[in-house]
């Protein structure tokens, strides 16, 4: 499998509005202040925890952690191009370990592994807070093929959703919902971006066809609600 580079680049995770409600939605789950320690597992290039830096000024940098190093990696936090098992056994401590859209790539052991070091990393009354695309009824829009893999990846993640509750044990669910517009002229080039897990194996042909099919699914705008679960362990 391609390794994904486009998730939070010029799409709407990369928003100022949705990195802003996310942040919120954070805050509210997390009592974030400037004392807190914050590592990003899976960071992409930083937009998140970038913008938690700017507003909470916290003493600490908070560290993203990711296998791809973009050029654009926002530079006011500290990122290592690094494993997540790999850093997870240094002695650090955080306040909140953020894992979003990250689970899918972990093998179950590799899961249970990550879960079990995270844990441990956590300081009291510390955090984890692991977010994944909403299973059922998903909105996001999809051409045929595109959406056939998008179903068999959050059936995965179904499966990897009672890993976690059995790992933690003690959790609690919530959701994070985005009113996402956007044109199908910048649709279409996340698409032929690979913006997401579910296209990235797919054949060139595949992606031209489907560019076609959402070119004559959707109107110039297009309107829908990006939902994402968020699983919520407290130490």
């Amino acid at each position: 499998m391609r390794r994904l580079k486009n998730w939070d680049n010029k799409t709407w995770l990369s928003s100022k509005s949705y990195i802003s409600q996310f942040n919120k939605f954070l805050k509210r789950k997390s009592n974030l202040n400037k004392n807190s320690k914050i590592l990003d597992i899976g960071c992409g290039r930083a937009n998140i925890i970038s913008a938690l830096q700017k507003k909470y000024k916290f003493k600490n940098k908070p560290v993203g952690i990711d296998i791809i190093a973009n050029n654009d990696v926002k530079k006011n936090i500290e990122f290592k191009r690094i494993d997540a098992l790999k850093y997870l056994k240094r002695q650090d401590k955080y306040d909140l370990i953020l894992i979003k859209q990250t689970i899918h790539f972990f093998s179950k052991t590799n899961l249970n592994l990550l879960l079990n070091l995270a844990k441990k990393r956590l300081n009291t009354k510390g955090k984890i807070l692991i977010f994944s695309l909403k299973t059922k009824n998903n909105k996001i829009p999809c051409f045929e093929k595109m959406r056939k893999n998008l179903k068999k990846s959050l059936k995965r993640d179904e499966y990897l959703f009672k890993i976690i509750k059995k790992n933690l044990k003690k959790t609690k669910n919530f959701y994070f919902n985005f009113n996402v517009t956007i044109s199908k002229k910048r649709y279409l080039w996340m698409i032929k971006s690979r913006y997401i897990s579910c296209l990235l194996d797919l054949k060139e042909r595949d992606i031209n066809n489907g560019l076609n099919e959402i070119e004559l699914k959707y109107n110039n705008t297009i309107k829908f609600i990006d939902t994402l679960k968020c699983i919520s362990f407290s130490k």
